[in-house]
This record gives structure tokens, C-alpha cells and sequence, in this order.
């Protein structure tokens, strides 16, 4: 019986994610027929939402356990750039590029981690300063000059290889939450806090884990980023935190469609819906600020859609 209610639940949850896909490309197909949605256009959108799926797979360890994180857009960008001076200036190739984007990416999340439980204040306030703090190290390590990944470096911006790892860091993430002691107690921290502690769970450690781990995928997605875009630029005065935007709605869906037992396939479904609707306003030629209001917007409505508090729970 519970078994036949999980799958039911799990097909209305993926009956609800197609039919956004499906919606989100219907509309889009109807006002710009010519230039948007066909067959080749979509599998570009698709790969597209995959750089931003492995960061927010990622990041759904810290958002599950209630904690979020600003730095994320300063931890690509820095673990992008180490991950291109690795490559190019050390002459270490694809291994540089690789070991220089997670490494730093995990690096990162571990500062995050230990401040934040240390501190004992806010995760918004402390992932805020640190990100300044990676921002002018990215800075300093780049020299002012933008990073250029070379051209016979870049395999992981570009199919099949930016599909495989993709889907394999997904992989990895979905071990990791349903098989090993850190998911378990990862969504045990998530539901109740206190009753983790009473049940002789150690929160704080398993809270750095789990900033070690979204810093480890935002590695990850470093390489997919450098590896599309093929340069990167350290920015300062925050405004690395554009970056945030996109891996945290899709980690909105995964919290969303938790209820239905499949968190991570709406993380990835939910970056593909969020690109549909992104390309569908450059089809249209619709200005960037009209562009985030209506996507923003369209967020909204999707989570207030599909999360519904029950009769005396908190909202927090």
C-alpha cells in the first residue's frame, strides 16, 4: 500500500513537471513559431539547463537541511578560474581544469561550513561576506584579465561530454542521498533539527558536509561553465551573486517536489523549464529586466502551485 502511494506519487510529480514542460513550450511555440522550440533548438536548451542542474543538485544538500548560501556565484567563478590556471598556466590540461574547479569548489564549501557553525549566525550573513572574500581572490589570482579556457580544452562545453558529466554528477548526488548516512541524516536535520540532536546525530558536522558537497558540485559546475562560455571574469562588489539566480530556482523545484519523493529529476526538469521560458523571451526579443520580472514571476506561481502547506505547519 505505502509503496503503490510513493509511485503514484512520484507519477503525479512527473504528470506535473511534463505538463510544465509541455506548457512553458506550447506558449512560447504559439507567440514565436519561427525561431523558437524545434527539435534541435530544445536539445540546445536542454544542455544549456544542464550547467546549472549540477550546482543546484548541489546545492539542494545545504537548502534541504533549511540553510542557504550567496556565495554560490563567487564559488564558480573563483573554482573557474583556479580550474582555468591550472589548465593553461601550469600546463595541466583537462586534469588541471578538473581537479582546480572541484577542489577549489570543495574548499569553498568547507570555509562556508566551518564559519557558518562557528559563527553561529545566519547562513545568508556569513556565505555574504565570505563571497566578497572569494570575489577578491578570484580577482587577484586572474590579475584583471579575463581567463580563457583554450579551444582544445573545452570537450566539457560541448555534447556528449557536457551530458556525461552532467548526468554523472547527478549520479553521484542521488547515491549520495538515498544510500549513504549523509542523506539520511541530511533530510533528518531537514525535518527536525532538534529531534536530529536528541537522536545523537552530530548537526554541525553533517552541516559542513553538506556545504563540502554543494561546494564540490558548483565545482563541477565551473567546468561546465568555463568549458561553454570559454572565458571567465572576476567580478567584485557582489555581482557575482547573478550567478546565484538560476541553480537556486531549480533547487526550488527539488524542495517543491520533495513531497513526491523525486527531488533531484525536478531539480533537472525544473532547469529545463526555467531555460524554456529564459530562451522563449530571447525568441521574443523581450528586454532583460521584462525578461527576470515574468520569470521571476512564473517561479512564483510554479512553487505556490506546487507546494501547499498543510492546516498548522510553520511556513518559514
Amino acid at each position: 500500500m505505502g509503496t503503490s502511494k510513493k509511485l503514484s506519487g512520484k507519477v503525479m510529480g512527473y504528470l506535473i513537471l511534463i505538463g510544465l514542460v509541455v506548457l512553458s513550450w506550447l506558449i512560447f511555440k504559439i507567440l514565436t513559431p519561427h525561431n523558437f522550440g524545434s527539435f534541435s533548438n530544445m536539445l540546445n536548451y536542454f544542455q544549456a539547463s544542464l550547467i546549472a542542474t549540477v550546482g543546484a543538485v548541489g546545492f539542494y544538500f545545504v537548502m534541504v537541511m533549511g540553510m542557504f548560501d550567496f556565495s554560490i556565484g563567487a564559488n564558480i567563478m573563483l573554482s573557474a578560474i583556479v580550474g582555468c590556471v591550472f589548465a593553461t598556466r601550469f600546463n595541466m590540461g583537462y586534469l588541471g581544469l578538473i581537479i582546480g574547479c572541484v577542489l577549489t569548489g570543495a574548499i569553498v564549501g568547507i570555509l562556508n561550513g566551518i564559519f557558518y557553525v562557528k559563527l553561529r549566525i545566519p547562513s545568508m550573513i556569513v556565505t555574504t561576506g565570505l563571497a566578497l572574500i572569494y570575489e577578491s581572490i578570484a580577482n587577484y589570482i586572474a590579475g584583471g584579465v579575463e581567463q580563457t579556457l583554450p579551444a582544445n580544452i573545452r570537450a566539457f562545453g560541448q555534447m556528449p561530454w557536457d551530458i556525461i558529466l552532467a548526468l554523472a554528477a547527478c549520479a553521484v548526488a542521488y547515491i549520495f542521498l538515498n544510500y549513504t548516512k549523509i542523506g539520511t541524516y541530511t533530510y533528518a536535520i531537514g525535518s527536525d533539527e532538534f529531534v536530529a540532536k536528541n537522536m545523537g546525530i552530530n548537526v554541525n558536522k553533517y552541516k559542513v558536509l553538506a556545504f563540502i558537497l554543494s561546494g564540490a558540485f558548483l565545482g563541477v559546475m565551473a567546468i561546465l561553465t568555463i568549458s561553454y562560455g570559454s572565458s571567465m571574469v572576476a567580478v567584485t562588489g557582489m555581482a557575482s551573486m547573478s550567478r546565484n539566480f538560476v541553480p537556486t530556482m531549480g533547487c526550488f523545484f527539488g524542495l517543491a517536489f520533495k513531497k513526491y519523493g523525486m527531488p533531484l529529476p525536478a531539480i533537472i526538469i525544473g532547469e529545463f523549464v526555467i531555460n524554456i521560458i529564459f530562451f522563449g523571451f530571447i525568441a521574443l526579443g523581450a528586454p532583460t529586466a521584462i525578461q527576470d520580472v515574468i520569470t521571476g514571476l512564473a517561479l512564483l506561481i510554479i512553487i505556490t502551485v506546487t507546494t501547499k502547506a498543510t492546516k498548522g505547519e510553520i511556513v518559514k
